[in-house]
């Protein structure tokens, strides 16, 4: 069942102009950082959103939170049209859906400790009463594998693992049903990286969890999802079962992307180059495929449609003229 269904939802950010090309009566141009982009995602999974940086992932996830204001389209929650809501319906969405942020540090308040951090989240969606809320920050520190005491220290105390961790309970300090994971650890160092993928999947376990997670790294993808959305200048170009699409990728920007996942193996390192030429300026997108230019089956066709998001088998979807 979808719990949250995105119906081509766009999103542009105008373009500062330089003084040169506004006495020249240049015209204004905007950065295409999402376009048209329809996804859902269904109650108790993980999907996964990856593609390189600058392809709209972090902007997309702000829109779903409605930090950001789609220029159009639908979102909907649990049935809800989302965009629509105002007062006590936006603030249930906003206690139902949490986000968690790729910076620990920058997103938490240094002035505050971790315990009133928590329990301002405790309050303001009246969670529980005054009288219990130092009960409940122990059960969320403890939650995520952190000490008592820890609601006594203040965010620059902690590793950046650990703050990340202080990140995640304050999502679930509101009891969301939905998480929404913005590259939550790329700032940290791989063996902490590991810890943390962990941690979701043991809390998506434990609370029945619906995870969104956005992230570069294939690997960690294939670790921890259900299914997978690959993002290319800001739209959706494929999406499918993560084993299914790491086994036999269709779209040719998904196949590059899997050959350029380093592989070690004793005595050599393996791994393609990654995709060919440069990511296209989201100012000025290729007319047609956005990925014609740099794609290796391109041809006349490509460069004259947009290909649409078609169902090809199931939850399968691929935009892409040349698929099979």
């Amino acid at each position: 069942m979808s719990l949250l269904e995105v119906g081509d939802i766009s999103k542009r950010f105008p373009a500062r102009r330089a003084l040169a090309d506004m006495l020249r009566g240049k015209p204004k141009q905007a950065v295409h950082a999402v376009e048209q982009v329809s996804l859902e995602v269904f109650a108790g999974e993980t999907l996964g959103i990856v593609g390189e940086s600058g392809c709209g992932k972090s902007t997309l996830a702000r829109c779903l939170v409605r930090l950001h204001e789609p220029d159009g389209g639908t979102i909907r929650f649990d049935g809800q049209d989302v965009l629509g809501m105002t007062g006590a319906a936006r603030r249930a969405f906003n206690r139902h859906v949490q986000m968690v942020f790729q910076d620990p540090y920058g997103s938490l308040n240094p002035r505050m400790t971790v315990g009133d951090t928590l329990a301002e989240a405790l309050h303001v969606h009246a969670i529980v009463p005054k009288s219990g809320s130092a009960a409940r920050v122990r059960e969320l520190l403890d939650l995520v594998h952190l000490p008592a005491d820890a609601a006594e220290r203040y965010p620059h105390e902690f590793s950046g693992g650990q703050r990340q961790r202080i990140g995640i309970a304050r999502a679930l300090a509101v009891e969301p049903r939905l998480i929404i994971a913005d590259e939550p650890v790329s700032a940290l160092d791989v063996s902490v990286q590991a810890a943390i993928v962990n941690l979701f999947m043991e809390l998506q376990d434990r609370l029945g969890l619906t995870l969104v997670f956005i992230t570069h790294d294939l690997r960690l993808v294939k670790h921890m999802t259900h299914r997978v959305a690959v993002m290319y200048l800001g739209r959706i170009v494929e999406v499918g079962p993560t084993a299914d699409l790491f086994a036999a990728p269709r779209h040719p920007y998904t196949q590059a992307l899997i050959r350029a996942v380093p592989l070690v193996k004793p005595g050599r390192r393996t791994g393609e180059a990654a995709v060919m030429g440069e990511l296209p300026s989201p100012l000025a997108p290729p007319p047609g495929c956005a990925f014609h230019p740099r794609c290796p089956k391109a041809d006349a066709g490509c460069s004259a449609e947009v290909p649409a998001l078609s169902e090809r088998g199931g939850v399968w979807k691929v935009a892409c003229l040349k698929a099979s």
